[in-house]
């Protein structure tokens, strides 16, 4: 019997019942490399949907309202390069969560009689239910198909799906939750999904005062710590571990030359957990890498579409220049 498949027959017997194998492989990967890491991508259970959604809502956190100022006062602008006059697309939302800023555009869209589809992509199941209802109470005309999964693996659905032509957005500064490397594979591989004169509508936090990007990662109600443990707490619920929370802490870096800005949760002891039957060791002060996210110049953004087969078209900025929805042609 492989380790694989002995680590899951612990897990099963000890709480009867399925495990989500690539999270399990994955958590043991991440954590047997000299340098730990825990990926980013499983931070939205259902408390951690509930969680991010509060984070959004708290002063500190500027992101969310300066996107959605956007949404909100420039959704004009935004359609007006959809180039929509009575052709039918597909708008392709990725890690779409509760929708709240796109219902602005859709709504746009909808009061334009705009001939669209909305295709919501989450790896939520939870969090889909969320948007849908919200959209149909709020916007009953918008047609909804959502796609539950990873990003890729449902283009590939959608592909098969629909042969509109696509609007694909990716917002929340998403793109900048990746390595430099990662983010330039992950625009040429959504370039694969998308036609010539497909648009792409992403969104970049910007670079500006060190401080305000800190604080918005470390807010003063505690929320983001709270954020990144529960990924422990997770782990100890589907998983079978044993990580006391109290034992770990959250702490945020920024490099306002590279413009990453990363989340670590550090070990305040030699300890050891117990993940499905493997024992994983942490030393006193040893970081747990979690997420990073980057901060850009509009330099850099354009630089990143032309490099990655899109033409920059426009930059959508909220009234302080610190957020850009950035609007990119498909070659």
């Amino acid at each position: 019997m492989s380790g694989t498949h002995s680590v899951l027959a612990h897990v099963q017997e000890a709480e009867n019942a399925p495990v989500n194998t690539t999270f399990l492989n994955d958590v043991l990967r991440g954590l047997s490399q000299p340098q730990k890491s825990l990926s980013s991508k499983y931070f939205y259970d259902e408390a951690g949907d509930h969680l991010f959604q509060r984070i959004m809502r708290c002063d500190d956190y500027y992101l969310t309202r300066c996107e959605m100022e956007v949404f909100r006062e420039k959704a004009n602008e935004l359609v007006s390069e959809l180039n929509i006059d009575g052709a039918e697309f597909d708008l392709v939302e990725l890690g779409a969560g509760d929708g709240i800023k796109t219902r602005h555009l859709l709504r746009y869209l909808s009061e334009a009689n705009a001939d669209f589809r909305y295709l919501p992509v989450d790896i939520s199941g939870h969090i889909l239910d969320v948007l849908c209802a919200g959209i149909q109470q709020n916007i009953s005309d918008v047609d909804i198909h959502s796609f539950e999964g990873d990003y890729f693996a449902a283009l590939g659905e959608i592909d098969r799906f629909s042969q509109r032509r696509k609007v694909v957005l990716f917002l929340g500064s998403n793109i900048g939750n990746m390595p430099v490397e990662d983010c330039h594979t992950f625009c040429l591989r959504l370039g694969e999904h998308m036609h010539p004169g497909d648009l792409l509508i992403t969104g970049f936090d910007l670079k500006k005062d060190p401080r305000t990007i800190l604080r918005a990662y470390d807010d003063s109600d505690g929320l983001t710590r709270e954020f990144n443990l529960n990924l422990l707490r997770r782990i100890n619920g589907e998983l079978g571990a044993d990580f006391r929370l109290e034992n770990f802490e959250h702490f945020q870096t920024y490099n306002p030359v590279s413009g990453a800005c990363q989340s670590y949760l550090i070990s305040q002891k030699n300890q050891t957990v117990s993940i499905a039957g493997r024992s994983i060791s942490f030393e006193k002060h040893e970081p747990v890498f979690m997420e990073v996210s980057r901060k850009f110049s509009l330099t850099e953004v354009d630089d990143l579409a032309v490099t990655t087969g899109f033409s920059p078209v426009k930059h959508c900025l909220d009234s302080k220049g610190w957020f850009v929805n950035a609007v990119w042609m498909k070659n």
